[in-house]
């Protein structure tokens, strides 16, 4: 019997995968349980365009991220920080900084997790920073760290 899952099933598939099972297991297990219906005409098209809508959400995901990347390539970051006489900091410039930074200057909350420092950034200086914006998309910038 062809059916198609309405919900992950340990060691036969994901949500919209179409499936063929016995009739035994569709019957007795799948479809009380609603984990599965059956695939007729109209839930297969209801499922095509479920997936032709979620390709085109991804697509839409992928392109505003490389248009953020651009904007975060161009950007100049600066971050003002408290300093000693020889350019040490009172302290370290730390991802939600730079987070803090991208925000004021193009008005986009970015998430701190995705912001990755090479290493610690302790003293005055121009440094590299990656924002993993996507999970193909990663825009490279560099951060002014500059006396407050």
């Amino acid at each position: 019997m062809r059916l198609i899952l309405l919900a992950d099933v340990k060691a036969l598939g994901k949500r919209g995968d179409l499936v063929d099972v016995s009739d035994g297991y569709a019957r007795n297990f799948l479809l009380p349980r609603k984990l599965a219906g059956e695939a007729d005409k109209g839930a297969l098209a209801q499922l095509d365009a479920q997936h032709k809508a979620q390709r085109r959400r991804e697509q839409q995901e992928l392109d505003e991220a490389k248009a953020l990347a651009a904007r975060i390539e161009s950007a100049k970051l600066a971050i003002k920080a408290k300093a000693g006489e020889n350019g040490k900091l009172f302290g370290a410039v730390t991802n939600a900084d730079v987070a803090g930074a991208i925000a004021a200057a193009l008005s986009v909350a970015i998430d701190k997790h995705k912001v990755d420092i090479d290493g610690q950034i302790k003293a005055l200086g121009t440094y590299p920073v990656e924002i993993k914006l996507h999970k193909s998309v990663l825009a490279k910038t560099t951060v002014d760290v500059v006396p407050a």
